[in-house]
């Protein structure tokens, strides 16, 4: 287990969320499947398009509040500079 920040949207410069795990294949797998309600279930944010992995659980929690606070576009530039093509990541993690 790995603490880390990661990223989904719904789509190519869709519906972003933020989150924070320490199981990160886990919590994706939770996502894609509907079994975390909220926000991800209610608006189809299912892909994993960026993460960044951390020593402890408290560098990740930081790192989550100052990404929520970027604007849009820092956050879309954050995406395409670790994952140009959109693609979703679930597969290399698992």
């Amino acid at each position: 287990m790995q603490p880390c920040v990661y990223i989904l949207a719904s789509k190519r410069n869709g519906t972003l969320y933020v989150g924070v795990t320490s199981d990160l294949p886990k919590r994706i797998w939770q996502h894609k499947n509907d079994l975390v309600e909220g926000f991800t279930k209610r608006y189809t944010v299912h892909d994993l398009l960026w993460y960044e992995l951390a020593d402890d659980i408290a560098s990740v929690i930081l790192r989550e509040k100052q990404i929520k606070e970027w604007k849009l576009q820092w956050k879309l530039e954050l995406i395409e500079k670790f994952n140009p093509y959109w693609n979703d990541l679930y597969p290399s993690i698992i």
